[in-house]
């Protein structure tokens, strides 16, 4: 069989079990309706079958277990669920991609791309083994950019870019850098030792997106969006503390627990009139300021 024949057989094993948890029977009698269909075979003996197991774990990072009670294959999404998501997300795309050479005729790209992304991989490889690195770092709103020294903790995505969460050494603050604005990245021979308390779930529990305040708490937030607006925000939470408390042909009522930051004030913003602030009080006036001073501009 020819890897392309293997590779698709892969891809229609994953597909069964994303829709259900299947016996190897189930399994094999889909391949061979797949074969029939697409003409190829995909017809697999129960060891070969096991081999293609380990190859996907190998190739994709995705995990298919077998439950002995109810005699079935299923995706093992328990340990972290949103990296799975997230790789099952990937491998849509990459087969959807994957079905023509001329893609531009089918699909519309962003313009906008991602940068630093290059440096994702050897960074993940610091994390994992807490090798110290350094970089050359360029802030926005600064004309000198600076070396860094940092031990670096963990990576997080928010809104297409991608920022490391490292423990600086030049002040000893945990700080969270752009991947676009780092360059001249160097993975050093030295060891460091993450600190055991460090969860980075914990430490961006209350934030929205990547500004983590120290000198607030977090405060309860209720906004109103309308009812067109609120579907969106329903099937797309813009937190996960994110609970609906009213759901109607009037309004979405959600509430959040998060520090009232930038990044929060920005998005809000981003809703215009369909949304309205109904707590607390400083985030209302902080709004109406930001408007208010938007309208002088014109």
């Amino acid at each position: 069989m020819s890897k392309r024949e293997a590779v698709a057989r892969y891809n229609l094993i994953i597909k069964k079990l994303r829709n259900r948890p299947s016996t190897f029977s189930e399994i094999s009698d889909y391949l061979v309706l797949e074969s029939e269909l697409q003409g190829y075979d995909f017809n697999v003996s129960k060891r070969t079958f096991q081999r293609d197991l380990e190859d996907i774990r190998s190739l994709y990072n995705i995990d298919i277990q077998y439950d002995f009670s109810r005699k079935v294959y299923y995706i093992d999404y328990e340990e972290k669920p949103e990296v799975n998501e997230r790789i099952l997300e990937a491998f849509d795309v990459f087969n959807a991609l994957n079905i023509t050479d001329r893609l531009s005729d089918y699909i519309h790209f962003e313009k906008i791309k991602p940068k630093g992304t290059e440096n994702l991989y050897g960074l993940l490889h610091a994390i994992k083994n807490q090798f110290q690195v350094s970089f050359t770092y360029q802030k926005f709103w600064e004309n000198e950019s600076s070396y860094r020294t940092v031990e670096p903790y963990a990576l997080k995505e928010f809104k297409n870019r991608w920022y490391l969460i490292a423990h600086d050494l030049n002040d000893n603050y945990v700080k969270v850098f752009a991947l676009d604005r780092l360059t001249d990245l160097e993975i050093t021979r030295k060891k460091f030792q993450r600190p055991d308390d460090f969860n980075v779930g914990e430490y961006f529990k209350h934030c929205f997106g990547i500004i983590r305040s120290y000198d607030q708490y977090p405060e309860e937030i209720i906004l109103s969006f309308d009812p067109i607006q609120g579907k969106y925000i329903k099937t797309m939470p813009l937190h996960e503390s994110q609970v609906i408390l009213e759901d109607n042909n009037e309004e979405l009522l959600v509430k959040f627990t998060l520090f009232i930051t930038h990044d929060f004030i920005m998005e809000i913003l981003s809703y215009g009139d369909t949304v309205k602030v109904i707590q607390p009080v400083s985030l209302i006036e902080e709004i109406k300021k930001v408007y208010e001073n938007a309208l002088k501009q014109y």
